[in-house]
């Protein structure tokens, strides 16, 4: 019912983290969720306990034809916490090499993603985009029909997240209004006086934008990074807590991917394959 593009320009905000949290309390949810690592550093493959793949994303995007991603699909590391458990299309270091060579087709540099995702069955795509705005992460934009921005309560985020926007504005004036703005979620959220002081100002700039719960900054989120398994599943103070945020997060961009939908305007092959 939804396919999503996790994004921001900028590292270390935790955009994996949020990617990995929403799979998990939508695979809590018997939810068919297929997660596409398009960051070469391949954390939310690894996130996901997949350690080595015969297939990754570079051969779906070398191929450059319809479909070529339903090969490389595989099943995470987390069968053993959900009766559907998350499927994952493994990144790879070689990625970060492909996409210069992506900048060599300027016919079909954009789209290769979107004709890839054609003949995925699942309830909903997780596009987990690269911290960068280049060719990899523009084909997540151009293969999702919604994307959330991912920003951390620290000095300089509400520009970061202005910037983000305009890319994905200009986006969506060439694809017929889609990627869709589902939201910017705060992740990180530290109980001190600065991180209050930016999540409030990037909630007074973004009123309409800003998805509330943030994500609290806890311990058992990093626990369940370090040891490739789901937020939900960690045994330890706090994970109840961030599981719950990450549940209304989910709630709010499910929502807003209902509300924002045009199936006049939603990309054929892709929409059908995120439903």
């Amino acid at each position: 019912m939804m396919s999503l593009a996790v994004v921001n320009q900028k590292g270390g905000v935790g955009k994996t983290t949020v990617a990995l949290g929403l799979a998990a309390v939508a695979s809590r949810r018997d939810l068919d969720v297929v997660v596409v690592d398009l960051d070469p550093q391949a954390n939310a493959t690894t996130g996901l306990a997949v350690w080595t793949t015969p297939r990754t994303v570079a051969d779906a995007l070398t191929a450059d034809s319809d479909g070529a991603l339903v090969g490389v699909v595989t099943q995470s590391g987390w069968g053993a916490y959900f009766d559907a458990a998350p499927r994952v299309a493994p990144s790879t270091p070689a990625l970060a090499q492909l996409e210069p060579q992506l900048a060599l087709d300027p016919i079909g540099a954009q789209d290769r993603l979107r004709r890839s995702l054609v003949g995925i069955d699942a309830d909903v795509v997780i596009i987990d985009c690269p911290p960068s705005l280049g060719l990899l992460t523009i084909n997540g934009l151009f293969a999702a029909d919604h994307a959330v921005v991912v920003a951390e309560p620290s000095a300089w985020a509400v520009d970061g997240v202005a910037q983000i926007l305009r890319n994905l504005d200009r986006i969506a004036e060439r694809r017929g209004g889609l990627p869709t703005l589902a939201g910017v979620v705060v992740n990180r959220l530290a109980r001190t006086r600065d991180a209050r002081y930016w999540d409030e100002q990037l909630i007074e700039t973004y009123p309409a934008d800003a998805i509330r719960p943030a994500i609290a900054l806890k311990a058992a989120i990093a626990e369940a990074s370090a040891q490739s398994m789901p937020i939900t599943a960690v045994a330890r103070s706090g994970a109840a807590e961030a599981a719950a945020q990450f549940d209304r997060v989910l709630d709010h961009l499910l929502r807003a991917a209902d509300e924002g939908a045009d199936p006049n305007t939603s990309q054929e092959g892709v929409t059908d394959a995120a439903v």
